[in-house]
């Protein structure tokens, strides 16, 4: 059910709360998209249409829900508004895209060629892991394992007591200041002697007193049946074995942003692989391709500015159209 000639007019790849959100306002702008929402996935870790989220057991920040909501049931809500509207859904993963041609020419793992006016990019970045099987089932359960502390920290769970952050940058340290404001001390596990943080961010972490830095360590096993209990570390100098009462563990060893289908495309990349915007739009260099969400968004990477970029997206794409006399 694509628009006139077998074209549509707005495309959506993804599924996460920037995706769901350019879904909602174009629809509304009846520009009938079609969201092509990915297949589920394991890269090692799971990946799962919908996102982040979906690996997220209360989302307590974002507006509108006083007592939190589950990260699958709020991107079930996200996807039901879409759908109110007039959202088409498939059920496939884009392979490749040719932004030479116009229409452009979206290749699909079904086998399918979808043609469109216009394309918004909203497959997000997904959270570099360990690769721990235990630690994979308890983020996905809700264990205590998460890849967000900004998004987890102030949960009850860890309030006032011991957790663990895995990593040595910014992104590092960030997540471990943040969670000294509720956690009674976190260990900070890093694989080297010296974090590789600038010096300001790791001055926030070294001086903090519920702050204790774990060297030369990496992690081996995470414990715990339904809830994370302890994590078993190896110290990579000596290969001793020891084990770390927690009640938390956040694992910040970046993210990689979902552009492998980009390649080729001509889609132009920051320094950190994410797509590059123009001017606090959601422009890229070509034009009629837009992109929102964590796939260009290294800094926040928060539901609240992935669906504000999901709208800036939606809107742009609509003006982008009417320009050009497709309504």
């Amino acid at each position: 059910m694509s628009g006139s000639n077998g074209v549509e007019k707005m495309v959506i790849i993804g599924s996460g709360p920037a995706g769901w959100t350019a879904a909602i306002y174009g629809a509304r702008a009846n520009l009938a998209p079609l969201a092509i929402i990915g297949v589920p996935a394991a890269n090692p870790a799971p990946v799962l249409p919908g996102g982040q989220l979906m690996l997220t057991t209360e989302v307590e920040n974002y507006p509108g829900f006083p007592h939190g909501v589950s990260g699958p049931d709020m991107m079930a809500l996200f996807q039901q508004q879409a759908e109110r509207f007039g959202t088409r859904i498939s059920h496939a993963d884009v392979m490749r895209c040719d932004f030479t041609q116009r229409p452009f020419a979206l290749e699909t793992s079904e086998g399918e060629t979808v043609r469109a006016h216009s394309v918004v990019i909203a497959t997000g970045a997904t959270a570099n892991w360990v690769g721990l099987p235990n630690e994979l089932r308890l983020a996905m359960n809700g264990g205590g394992v998460s890849a967000c502390a900004v998004c987890d920290g102030a949960l009850p769970a860890y309030r006032d007591q011991e957790v663990a952050v895995v990593g040595g940058g910014d992104t590092a340290m960030e997540e471990a200041s943040y969670l000294t404001k509720f956690a009674s001390k976190v260990y900070v596990i890093h694989r080297r002697d010296s974090f590789r943080a600038s010096k300001t961010m790791q001055s926030r972490v070294l001086d903090n007193p519920k702050a204790v830095p774990v060297w030369n360590s990496v992690v081996v096993d995470v414990v715990g049946e339904n809830f994370i209990e302890a994590i078993v570390l190896e110290n990579v100098v000596t290969k001793e074995l020891s084990t770390l009462p927690v009640k938390g563990l956040f694992i910040a060893i970046g993210h990689s942003p979902a552009t492998k289908f980009l390649q080729g495309a001509g889609i132009e990349f920051d320094e950190k692989g994410y797509v590059l915007l123009r001017n606090r739009s959601s422009h890229t260099n070509i034009e009629g391709v837009f992109a929102a969400g964590d796939v260009a968004d290294s800094a926040y990477r928060q539901a609240i500015t992935a669906s504000g970029m999901g709208c800036q997206a939606a809107m742009d794409a609509e003006r982008w159209l009417a320009e050009r006399g497709i309504h």
